[in-house]
Order: structure tokens, then C-alpha cells, then sequence
């Protein structure tokens, strides 16, 4: 880990210095693309030359000039002047325009795969500090550090090569400086520098009060643009006619960043004055001293024009040099963004962890597991000793907010427990790798997110090269899709959504959820998780849906957690879940002799399958052999 230190306004954001961000960067261009580095020395090369070097070649040819020689001998100095130098500036600008063409694609280039590391990372960030408003802020620095071409990680690459060139030019030009007069140096250093004072605290002040308190403004501008354009919230909005309320929300985050960005452009424009300002002093200095020159010390015309050159390529090298470590030192505290959320530290370091062994039988414990949600007053879940065994059916119940899905989260490693573990094979699922220990998982969650992919990529959720094409369609069929599937002139291969796809096509909150058992079916894990998928059915498409995936599952392992209670008659165990404590264990028929909790819940649902509203017999006998059906 690098050195550092913590930030004030985020504990998880930190800043590394110029220096280390400087050697970071420069590691990145050289692990992504080595070309560049060779393109940049060339580049500080050529541009440096390029700046002064005419104004060295006008005071030769002024010289040749003035030296009476005769008109013969004056015509081939001249000549072979303008062929050496001309040589000389046809090589440097070749070099020059070899570098700036091709070095700012390899700039991006670079970039491209720093947006990959931070893509990874996100990817990799443990699910429950997803949750985390701290994450979510170094996470969205982060990605604003690596959007665009001259701020961030990119922003310190052309820095580096700008200052690089302005350093050069500065220290060639600062020795003829000298040789002209040295207190000219001291008068171009103290102005140049009162401007990078300014600068600098401009920079400061523009990253403070505006960039940093903006990135929560970004998170909701983003929301926003998603909410207001998403074809998922576009029923909402009209039949709740929610235009105005969300116009008026959006009106009022860009009223925020407005009022940032108008404070941005004012800092700005005074430094634009300042510099200005400065400059036209800083002229003002050289042409003296150089008029000084030519009455007291006969200062020859060509001279004159070198010494020019040189003190105005200084001033401005110099001028440029500190202003660029400025702009230097801003990229700098946007690469400390990215290399805060890179190198974040959550704790989840597996490098002990060991890779999930091999076994015929798998067997789940809770003991005495606790769970409670960062900054919540209570637990989510208390005390749960509970096991799931090889082969085991289990019914997971309860009304919403009774502990359900925390205890699910916390079976499939999302979370880790407060307090207690969870053992797998009498081994704490802390000990494996989570890569390894997902695998032993089929989840299918209620609420289903289908990617802008082709329905077999949806179920296998690989790639359509690595996929088995036959093997998806058989669990697109099983999971009850055979008449959507006759329906789509590609079958399998048709395209989910219309975001990237033309020819796309959406699906029913139903055909979703059967896509979802699909995929579980397709993934064929030891243990399958269905977490309240069938919401979108009414309660006999669940019933006979749950039927024919218990037959699917068959001598694997399955939790079934719904507050609806279509899964509980053929689970060998029901675990009721009140205010997050498991209150009842045991198999429908001992719950229900108990006459507890489990059965009052049981019957209140069944009600609904048993009464006649209309108060016919006939009716109300169909009902309830209905009813008899879905809970019997």
C-alpha cells in the first residue's frame, strides 16, 4: 500500500501526493503501452527546440546581414544557414507531429484500460458496502476521474509531458537570460510565481467548492436522466402523472450544479485576468532591460533578437511550468479520486482463503447468527440457529420485513454475519473464497434484472460462443417459456430489450421470473435459492409453478422464501421468520397441529381460495377445492 493520508470530508478517500501519483501514472503508461513514454520524450524534445530555435535563426541571419560581407559570400552564408537550419527544423517538427499525432489515442488508450481496473473493482466490491454512501462517493470520484481527456489519470499524462517540455525549455533558455542581466531572472521568477500563487489557489478552491461537492450531485443527476428516460418507470410517470414532480426534482439538482459551475467560471475568469496582467508586466521587464542593453552595453541588432527570443520563451516556459503544475496538481487530486477507489481496503481480502473442496453432500449451518444493517437502531436478524441439509426442501415465511431476504443474503455471502457464523460442512463459509462458494448456489431473486443480451445469454449468462444452445432451451421450456419461445421467430436467440438490439423484444414480470428459474435451472448448482420469485404470478401459476420446479430440483438442496405460502406444503421443513427471529421450525403438518403463528398465517391466506362472494354453494365448493388445491 502506498503512503498517504485520509481526507476530511470521506474516510475512505485519500490523497497521495504529486510525486507518488506521478511515479503512478508513469507505471500505467509504461504496463499499458511503453510506446507512449517513447513518444513523449520526443515530443519534450521537439517541442522545447521548436520554441526558441527561430528566433536563434533570426539572429544569425541578421548577423550575416550586418557583417558586409560581399554580396557572393553573403548569398552562401545564407544559403548554408537556411539548409542547416531548415534540416534541423524539418527534423524537429517531423518529430513533433510523429508525437502529437499518435501519442494522445495512446493517451486515451491507457485511460481506457484504467476505466477496465475500475470496472473490475466495482465488480468485485463485496455486495453490502455497495450500500454505503461513502463506497457509492469514491466510487463515482473515481469515474469521474478517468471521463475525459484532461482531468484525472489522462489530465496527469499530458501534464507530465507538458511540464516536462516547459522544464527543458526553462532551464536551456534561463543560462541566456542570465548572460543578458540576472536580476531580469529574479523580476521574471517573483511575477511568475505570484501568478502560480493565484493559480494555485484557485485550483484548490475550484476542487473544494465545486468538483467535490458536486459528486453527490452527479449521483442524482444520473438517477434522474435514468428514472426520466427508462422504459420501466414510464407507466408510473404517466398514470401518476409524475411529470412535473420529477421535472421539478431535476430542476432542482441542476439548480445546484449550475450555481457550482457559475462560482467555477467566475474563480476561473479572474485567473484569466491575473495571468494576463502578468504578462504584459513580464514583456514589459524584458523589453527594458533589452533597450538598456543596446544604449549602454551595444547590444547588436541580431543579439538583440536572440536575447529577445530566449527571455520571452523563458518567461513564458516558466510561466507555463508553474501554471501546468497547477493544472498538475488538480489532475493529481483527481488521480488520488481513482487510486482511492482502486486501492480501496474493505476488509475482504482473501489471500488465506482457501478453494471450496470437493464433496458429494453439502450441509449449511447457522449458529446463533446475527445480523444488523450499518447505522440501523435493531438487528435484521437474531439469533438464527437453523441447518440446511443434502437434499433438503425449505420453506422460508413470513410477512415482509420479518428477516427473510437478510437471512437469504447472508446463506448466499452478500453479507457476513454480525455476530455467529455459518458453516459449510462444519467448516465458517468465511474460510472459501466467495468465487468458489457462489458457485454452490442457483439464486433466483424477485426482483429480475434481464440484460440487453440474447435470451440464451440471459439464461446461461455466458457469451454465445461459450453457451450449450440446446441446453438453454431445454430450461427456458422446463421453466414454463415453451409458448413464448414458439412465438419469436429466432427462438433462444432472440435479443432481450431494445437498448442495443433493434429486433429486441421485453418481457412480461412473469416471463421474467420463469426466464429467472430458467437461468437457475441452466446453472445447475448444488443448492437453489428462490427468493419470492413468482410475485408477478397469481397464486395458482405459483402453486403449479412451484410444483413443477420441485420436480426439476429434485434430490438438490432448495429454499423457497415467499410471504405467500404456495411452497410451503411440499418442503420437508418451514422456517417462520417474525421481526427477525426464526419463531417456528418444523414440516407443514407439525406447524400447523401447533396452531401457532405459522398456522394462523396459513389459514388467513387459505381464506381467501375458500369463501364465495356471491354466497352460492356451488361456488364457493369450486373455491375451495381450489383452495384445498394450492394448500393441501
Amino acid at each position: 500500500m502506498s503512503d498517504f493520508k485520509e481526507s476530511k470530508d470521506n474516510p475512505l478517500h485519500k490523497e497521495f501526493g504529486i510525486w507518488s501519483n506521478t511515479k503512478y501514472i508513469i507505471g500505467k503508461m509504461a504496463q499499458y503501452c511503453p510506446s507512449v513514454i517513447v513518444l513523449m520524450i520526443i515530443g519534450v524534445i521537439c517541442s522545447s527546440v521548436i520554441s526558441y530555435f527561430w528566433g536563434i535563426f533570426g539572429k544569425f541571419v541578421i548577423d550575416i546581414v550586418q557583417a558586409g560581407l560581399p554580396k557572393e559570400e553573403s548569398i552562401k552564408a545564407l544559403v548554408k544557414l537556411i539548409a542547416v537550419a531548415g534540416s534541423i527544423a524539418l527534423i524537429v517538427t517531423i518529430g513533433l507531429a510523429i508525437s502529437s499525432g499518435k501519442s494522445w489515442y495512446k493517451y486515451i488508450y491507457v485511460r481506457m484500460f484504467m476505466i477496465t481496473e475500475r470496472v473490475s473493482k466495482v465488480l468485485r466490491i463485496p455486495y453490502e458496502f455497495l450500500e454505503r454512501p461513502e463506497v457509492l462517493d469514491v466510487a463515482e470520484r473515481a469515474s469521474q476521474a478517468t471521463g475525459g481527456n484532461n482531468n484525472g489519470v489522462e489530465g496527469m499524462m499530458h501534464n507530465i509531458e507538458n511540464i516536462l517540455q516547459q522544464l527543458v525549455t526553462a532551464i536551456v533558455t534561463f543560462v541566456a537570460v542570465m548572460i543578458l542581466d540576472w536580476r531580469l531572472i529574479i523580476a521574471l521568477i517573483v511575477l511568475c510565481v505570484l501568478q502560480f500563487l493565484f493559480f494555485r489557489w484557485v485550483v484548490k478552491k475550484d476542487k473544494k467548492e465545486v468538483w467535490d461537492k458536486l459528486s453527490n450531485t452527479w449521483r442524482k443527476t444520473h438517477y434522474m436522466e435514468r428514472v426520466t428516460q427508462d422504459f420501466d418507470y414510464a407507466k408510473d410517470i404517466r398514470l401518476f402523472s409524475l411529470s412535473e414532480f420529477l421535472a421539478d426534482k431535476q430542476e432542482k439538482i441542476y439548480a445546484t450544479r449550475i450555481n457550482r459551475m457559475d462560482y467555477h467560471h467566475e474563480i476561473w475568469f479572474a485567473n484569466s485576468v491575473v495571468a494576463r496582467a502578468l504578462y504584459i508586466i513580464i514583456q514589459g521587464c524584458v523589453y527594458t532591460v533589452l533597450y538598456l542593453a543596446v544604449f549602454k552595453n551595444d547590444l547588436s541588432v541580431g543579439n538583440f533578437t536572440m536575447f529577445l527570443s530566449l527571455a520571452l520563451a523563458f518567461a513564458s516556459a516558466l510561466q507555463n511550468l508553474l501554471q501546468r503544475f497547477g493544472d498538475f496538481k488538480r489532475a493529481s487530486l483527481e488521480t488520488d479520486d481513482f487510486r482511492s477507489f482502486i486501492e480501496l481496503d474493505l476488509g475482504d481480502d482473501e489471500k488465506d482463503c482457501i478453494s471450496l473442496p470437493e464433496a458429494k453432500d453439502y450441509e449449511i449451518e447457522f449458529k446463533d447468527v446475527s445480523y444488523k444493517y450499518r447505522k440501523a437502531d435493531g438487528y435484521a436478524l437474531k439469533h438464527l440457529n437453523l441447518k440446511l441439509k443434502k437434499g433438503e426442501k425449505l420453506a422460508v415465511v413470513g410477512l415482509n420485513g420479518a428477516g427473510k431476504t437478510t437471512m437469504i443474503k447472508l446463506l448466499l455471502r452478500l453479507y457476513d454475519p454480525t455476530e455467529g457464523v455459518i458453516t459449510l460442512n462444519g467448516v465458517d463459509i468465511r474460510k472459501y473464497k466467495r468465487t468458489d462458494y457462489y458457485k454452490l448456489f442457483s439464486p433466483v431473486f424477485q426482483d429480475i434484472d434481464i440484460f440487453a443480451f440474447l435470451m440464451s445469454e440471459n439464461i446461461a449468462m455466458e457469451s454465445r460462443e461459450d453457451l450449450d444452445l440446446k441446453k438453454a432451451e431445454e430450461c427456458a421450456r422446463q421453466a414454463g417459456l415453451s409458448e413464448k419461445l414458439d412465438s419469436l421467430t429466432k427462438g433462444v436467440e432472440t435479443p432481450l430489450t431494445n437498448i442495443v438490439e433493434e429486433d429486441g423484444i421485453d418481457m412480461s414480470g412473469g416471463e421474467k421470473q420463469k426466464l429467472a428459474l430458467a437461468r437457475a435451472l441452466y446453472k445447475g448448482a448444488k443448492i437453489i435459492v428462490l427468493d419470492e420469485p413468482t410475485s408477478a404470478l397469481d397464486a395458482i401459476a405459483e402453486q403449479q409453478l412451484y410444483e413443477r420446479f420441485d420436480d426439476m430440483v429434485g434430490d438438490k438442496s432448495a429454499v423457497y422464501i415467499s410471504h405467500r405460502l404456495a411452497s410451503t406444503r411440499f418442503c420437508d421443513r418451514i422456517a417462520m421468520f417474525k421481526e427477525g427471529e426464526m419463531v417456528e421450525y418444523g414440516s407443514h403438518d407439525e406447524l400447523m397441529a401447533k396452531n401457532g403463528e405459522y398456522a394462523e398465517m396459513f389459514n388467513v391466506q387459505a381464506q381467501y381460495y375458500r369463501e364465495n362472494p356471491e354466497g352460492e354453494n356451488t361456488d364457493s365448493e369450486n373455491m375451495e377445492g381450489k383452495g384445498e388445491k394450492i394448500y393441501a
